[in-house]
């Protein structure tokens, strides 16, 4: 993780335990990179892959989607970008404690990254199931809920 974060961030040892939760054995020995970045860059970024011009909390990417690195030492799982200042924006917005949107992004992106989607309906309704069942199992209230 590149840490260059004004106020509040995760350590590595929560990002760990987040993604190892939401990605079950799917995340046994492979590498995820987790990358903040600023509202410009997330906007670029967001544009560039998704056609949408505009900032955004968490972007995924999988492995296929990543420059090959020469010698890994595991395989990777992907690379998630979040945009702390939206991140930041959402919780305040929502009323949410700053950790627990943290961690639900977390778990939001890396379900993307071990299949998850939620572009139909029934899709997003077994990716949300999962994001709630995994973040109560780590201590944190259901994010669908209004606080």
């Amino acid at each position: 993780m590149q840490r260059r974060v004004s106020g509040w961030a995760p350590s590595r040892r929560e990002l760990a335990l987040w993604v190892s939760a939401a990605a079950g054995r799917g995340a046994a020995g492979r590498e995820l990179g987790v990358r903040v970045v600023a509202a410009s860059e997330s906007r670029r970024l967001n544009g560039h892959f998704r056609g949408r011009d505009q900032a955004t909390n968490v972007l995924s990417f999988s492995p296929s989607r990543l420059p090959r690195a020469a010698a890994r030492a595991s395989p990777p799982l992907g690379d998630l970008v979040i945009c702390a200042r939206v991140l930041r924006a959402e919780a305040r917005a929502q009323g949410k404690p700053l950790k627990a949107h943290w961690a639900h992004l977390i778990v939001h992106g890396t379900l993307h990254l071990v299949g998850y989607d939620h572009e139909r309906s029934r899709d997003a309704q077994r990716m949300e199931r999962r994001e709630v069942a995994v973040l109560r199992r780590l201590g944190f209230a259901n994010p669908y809920r209004s606080a």
